[in-house]
Order: C-alpha cells, then structure tokens, then sequence
C-alpha cells in the first residue's frame, strides 16, 4: 500500500517545501493554493519519507577519505554494542524502538548505517523494531566487508526476522564498500587484507540467496570516487562487472566533505574538471550495459537512470557550486545520529534537536516540527549551501519533476 502513497507523499512534500504549507485535505483545493492560505501549518508538516539512521559511530577501517573512527580507540568487535564518545553514549535498541515507533509508517527508505552498522551485536533487534514499527519498503545497509563471516551471520539472522515479520515483499540491499582493486582497496581503506575479504564477503551475501525462498535480498557494490583513485575507476567497472554472479547494483558516490566524518578541509573531492575526465568513459558504459542492454533488469536500469542523473547533477554541484534543483535535505529526508541528534543531512550535520531531550521524549515529529528546524529548513530552501551527498540527491531528484522527468525519459528511451 506505501508504494501506491509514496506518490501523494512526494506531492504533499513539495508543496511544503515551495509554499511552506502542508497539502491537508482542507488545502487540496485549487482555491485554497492563494497566496492567503499559504502559510506554515506546523502541526500539519509531513514527515520525511527517507531516514539515514547512525546505529553506531564505530568503525574497524581506517579510510583515508572518512575520519568516524578516530572517535574511538577501540573498535574490536567483541566490544559491547553501546559505545561512549566523551560524554555521549550511543542508542540502545530499546531507544530506537522508540524512535521507530514514533516514526510509523511515513518511512519509505531506510538506511541502517554508521560506522561499521555490523558492529552493534544487536543490529539484528534494531531491525525488528523497524520492521515492525515502520515497514519501510526499502532498508540498505551498507558495509566495509571487513569481517565475511560476522556478516554473514548477522544477514542470516536478518532475512529470518523479515520473513517471521511477513516483511517478505520489501527490499533489504547490502552495499559492500569497494574502492580499488588489490591493494589499491587496502590502502584506501587502511586494513590489510580488506579487498579479499571484500571478495569473501561478497561471495557469502549471493549465496544467501539461494538458501531463502524470495528473500528480496539484494547485493550491491558501492564505490567512493575521491583523490586517491580517481584514475583507476574504470579498472574498479570492470572487476565489478565480471563479478560472478552480477551484484544488483554498482554505485559510485564522491567522496564529501562532512561534518559528521570529520573531513571538512580534508581535499577528499575531487575537482569538476579531473571527476569529468575520469568519468566521461564510464557514463556511456553504464548507459551501454544497462539502459540499452534489453536483457537488463528493470529494476537495475531504473536504478541506474537515476544515478545517471546524479552523476549530472553532480558535475553542476562542483563547477557551479550552488543547488542544481532544490534540496529536499530537512524536508523529505533526514538522519538521525548515534546520539539522538536529529540533522537535516550529515554534510552540516546541525541538530534540528535530540530525540533524548526531556521535551523531546524520543518523538521524532517533536524534534521535526520544532522552530530550530524551521529555521534549518529555511537555509536550505534559500539556497546557502550545496553538496554531492548521494542519499539527499536521490530524494531530491524524486520530489523535483525535472529531474524525475529525465530518470524517466532514460528509462523509456
């Protein structure tokens, strides 16, 4: 029933975010659209359709383009699930359900992310508690792929409470990090051995396929584009493509600058002019071996359409450094931290306010709905910053008809 939703959501979404009014049914009417009823109805703001949830800062890489490790000295992962960083202890389970519960059903996507999320022992409860509170029809989590078997296990246990939660006909999407081939992928990541256990892991995920009956498992590559292997990304396409059997999807994403990684003035992003170059060959293969390609899953040549479309907007983010469409950052989609802190996106990473605070009580359209939000929301409308963070992009390419009217042509074409 979402899926059919998501459509009026995206709608009611952008109507706030042009008009600062929420379409209820009161307002649904051509009449009601003058400037006179165009005012915030606070109590009516939607909530965001696409959540990026922290489950833990810890990490067991030491990337050279990501700094959330040195937050803590050790990242063993025999440590207990809740870790403290000076004053602040991470989420419990127990605090997420919460949060969960007060998100309901207006969550479409959901990333599960961190650090290294299959570092929490109880990854497992915390996607219970999403399950049966949210339902969301899409949950990534993403993975360093630095420990096959402990990942393994964990997405076993993972599909067994989809299918007792009869969550069967959502999408649960592992992306395994891959930024170079051989040692390349080691020294970018900072631990020996990482692109074989990559491969490992890898080899592990497909093969759960095979042991679920249509667990809508779904296993993808994602590649950080920066500095540091700029010049070998067609090497990175062509091990991935010859990957037996095919991941479900290979994304490239840049490397950014963000407050929450540590990385602002880091030099991590590449260039306009260098990012061009290197990517110009790779664009057409992409459109070549899953746009034009009739055999291609659907579903894959979506997907690509729209990172077809990022990768567009990308290039106007860098050359012209301003909003190529506006930013639904604050409006459609959102990321809570480890901590409870509640950001429009990880880049500025300002808290619209802490789902522990007393006030806020873990209810997240509190926090969502509160006067510091709005003025978030307002900076973001009026254009004062950009950036290339992928998750924000895609959401955004969604609410904004332009864009979504060249995913589609690509698709049709």
């Amino acid at each position: 029933m979402l899926k059919f939703l998501l459509p009026l959501k995206v709608l009611n979404l952008k109507a706030f975010r042009t008009f600062g009014v929420a379409l209820t049914p009161a307002r649904l009417s051509p009449a009601h659209l003058s400037p006179a009823h165009l005012t915030p109805a606070r109590g009516s703001l939607p909530l965001p359709i696409n959540y990026t949830v922290s489950v833990t800062n810890r990490c067991n890489a030491r990337c050279k383009t990501c700094n959330i490790w040195r937050l803590y000295d050790d990242c063993d992962e025999e440590q207990p699930a809740l870790r403290r960083s000076g004053s602040r202890l991470e989420l419990s389970a127990g605090e997420f359900a919460r949060i969960f519960e007060s998100v309901g059903k207006s969550a479409y996507w959901v990333t599960l992310s961190g650090g290294e999320p299959f570092l929490r022992s109880d990854l497992v409860e915390i996607y219970d508690a999403l399950a049966r509170h949210c339902s969301p029809n899409i949950v990534n989590i993403p993975t360093n792929a630095t420990a096959p078997r402990l990942v393994e296990r964990r997405v076993r246990e993972l599909l067994e409470v989809k299918n007792k939660t009869k969550k069967g006909k959502s999408d649960l999407i592992l992306n395994l990090s891959l930024d170079g081939v051989g040692s390349l992928h080691d020294e970018i990541r900072g631990v020996a051995g990482n692109f074989e256990k990559f491969v490992a892991t890898y080899e592990r995920l497909t093969a759960l396929k095979q042991d679920f009956e249509n667990p809508r498992l779904r296993v993808g590559v994602h590649t950080v584009v920066s500095n540091f292997n700029l010049d070998r990304l067609e090497e990175i396409y062509e091990f991935v493509q010859g990957l037996n059997p095919k991941p479900d999807s290979h994304i490239f994403e840049v490397a950014e600058e963000r407050v929450e990684l540590g990385t602002v003035g880091s030099g991590v992003t590449p260039d306009y002019r260098s990012f061009a170059a290197a990517f110009a060959p790779l664009r057409e293969r992409i459109k070549r071996d899953y746009l034009k390609d009739p055999e291609a899953d659907f579903l894959a040549r979506v997907t690509q359409a729209f990172r077809l479309e990022y990768y567009r907007l990308l290039e106007k983010v860098l050359t012209e450094r301003r909003q190529p469409i506006p930013c639904y950052a604050g409006f459609a989609s959102c990321q809570i931290s480890a901590y409870g802190d509640v950001w429009a996106c990880c880049v500025r990473a300002e808290p619209l306010g802490n789902l522990r605070a007393g006030t806020a009580d873990y209810d997240f359209a509190w926090v969502w709905r509160s006067r510091k939000a709005d003025e978030i929301r307002a900076s973001v409308r009026r254009g004062e910053c950009c950036c290339p963070l992928a998750n924000a992009a895609y959401t955004s390419m969604l609410c904004d008809f332009s864009a979504l009217r060249r995913v589609l042509g690509r698709v049709v074409r």
